[in-house]
């Protein structure tokens, strides 16, 4: 029986996403980001899954393209390689082509996170780290540079300056760098990861459904506008949830009467 090369798992309302080539340090083959881009369009169209979480078996998380399947694919095919991959990213198609998914992801970086790697972890929402994470991109070593989305959202996140280090020296940072940078929004000793991460969706999963993928679409649609521009999305967006959220009032109520589900201070209630 031939291993599974990803491991996809509904726990309730939580989807779990495993890469399983621990050898390969998970790289990502034909195989494993086909099976992916299965795997987010399901996630995407089930209406019982409200948040995934990503990582990978071994000491990594995923290292990027495996360079044995893509390398020949790419090979003397010219620059109209470049318009022919538009609509069909890396990874399944997170970091471009499926990536307006409004459901949250979050990353558990268990290990190694490099080249296409760094971009797939930097396409999630939320990125939690292992003490032992180490973030590189290694392309410019072989010949090439981020092509994913990875030089657009370390400079949207983490700014020009981490990202020129990164991309022009080719070396990586580790865990504390990447949470000084901004990359990632925790760190934790290793055997804490993922339940660090099921705790962070626990604390989405108490957010209304709704408010939740409103407020990841209008993030989505202010980056790169102008401040004009960027307070009209926010309005719009945000104002039609609240004229169109049924459950506005019902939650308002539970705040008021204290009852609403992780409230701290002396009216705390349970997560």
């Amino acid at each position: 029986m031939m291993t599974e090369k990803v491991l996809y798992e509904k726990d309730g309302e939580i989807a779990l996403i495993t890469f399983n080539r621990p050898e390969k340090k998970n790289a990502i083959d034909m195989d494993v980001h086909n099976r992916l881009g299965e795997i987010w369009r399901d996630f995407r169209d089930d209406d019982n899954l409200r948040i995934a979480i990503i990582t990978g078996k071994g000491d990594a998380f995923c290292a990027g393209a495996d360079l044995q399947t893509h390398v020949p694919e790419w090979d003397g095919v010219g620059p109209s390689l470049g318009r022919d991959k538009l609509s069909d990213g890396f990874a399944g198609g997170i970091t471009r082509g499926v990536h307006r998914i409004y459901k949250p992801i979050i990353a558990a970086c268990n290990g190694w996170v490099l080249g296409g790697g760094l971009e797939l972890a930097m396409a999630c929402d939320i990125r939690i780290a292992s003490e032992h994470a180490q973030f590189g991109s290694f392309e410019l070593r072989r010949g090439m540079h981020p092509a994913d989305g990875g030089i657009v959202r370390l400079v949207n996140t983490c700014g020009t300056g981490i990202a020129l280090e990164m991309e022009l020296t080719g070396e990586p940072i580790d865990a504390m760098r990447a949470y000084h940078a901004n990359m990632v929004s925790k760190v934790v000793p290793h055997d804490e990861l993922m339940a660090t991460a099921y705790d962070y969706a626990k604390k989405i999963l108490r957010n209304d459904r709704r408010a939740v993928e409103s407020a990841k679409e209008t993030i989505f649609e202010v980056i790169g506008r102008t401040l004009d521009e960027q307070l009209k999305m926010e309005c719009l967006y945000g104002y039609a949830l609240c004229g169109g959220n049924p459950e506005l009032v019902r939650r308002s109520e539970e705040f008021l009467n204290k009852q609403d589900r992780g409230r701290v201070g002396k009216n705390a209630t349970a997560l």
